[in-house]
């Protein structure tokens, strides 16, 4: 089964409601997993970048802007990856290091919060390089809970897939992701690269 609710529906009162429905979905997945290409997974966002996230959600949407509750919310849903009760899998594409969320500054931080958090018990973080060669064909991003639900956030909408057969082709093509990306020192040495990047105020050449 595919659910589809458009977003000016599910974020009529604004941005936090729906964060308290994410804590909720966290807190019941003792083992998830993410895949996101473009951008930095929003249980380890700093902040500033979710800010800068949700500002735009809100602007683009024109939806009620309640973005310091809604970012407050998002930082309350991170205390999974420190409660010793939780992991969750996560491959970040190499482009989510240089997509351009608020600037050098908010970036800086950002990449400095991944080399940080990113040995925790909770987590097993792996970054796809750009050249990588992946045995699935370019995919967005989703974020499978559990066994059950498979979630896309696509531009008009969220999708949530129930369907077991379309959730082990959602398996199959995490296994080939994380088969092709690059984890402990291999992915230190991606972000690193990218901080530096950042830390020349992102205008020389990766």
């Amino acid at each position: 089964m595919t659910s589809l609710i458009p977003w000016q529906q599910r974020l009529s009162t604004g941005t936090e409601d729906i964060q308290d429905e994410v804590i909720s979905w966290y807190q019941q997945t003792r083992h998830g997993r993410a895949y996101i290409p473009t951008m930095i997974w929003g249980t380890l966002q700093t902040e500033a970048y979710a800010t800068v996230i949700l500002r735009q959600v809100v602007d683009f949407l024109g939806v009620p802007d309640d973005v310091p509750a809604g970012v407050a919310k998002r930082m309350e849903r991170q205390k999974v990856l420190y409660d010793g009760a939780h992991h969750y899998e996560l491959i970040l594409g190499e482009q989510a290091l240089y997509t351009n969320i608020g600037g050098p500054e908010v970036m800086r931080g950002q990449l400095e919060r991944l080399l940080r958090d990113g040995d925790l018990p909770s987590l097993s973080l792996g970054v796809l390089s750009a050249t990588a060669e992946v045995g699935v064909v370019p995919i967005p991003a989703f974020n499978m809970r559990g066994e059950d639900q498979v979630h896309y956030e696509l531009v008009s909408c969220g999708v949530d897939i129930t369907d077991f057969a379309e959730i082990a082709l959602h398996d199959k093509a995490f296994g080939a992701l994380r088969g092709a990306a690059s984890y402990g020192d291999e992915a230190r040495n991606l972000i690193t690269k990218a901080l530096d990047f950042w830390s020349r105020g992102g205008s020389a050449s990766k």
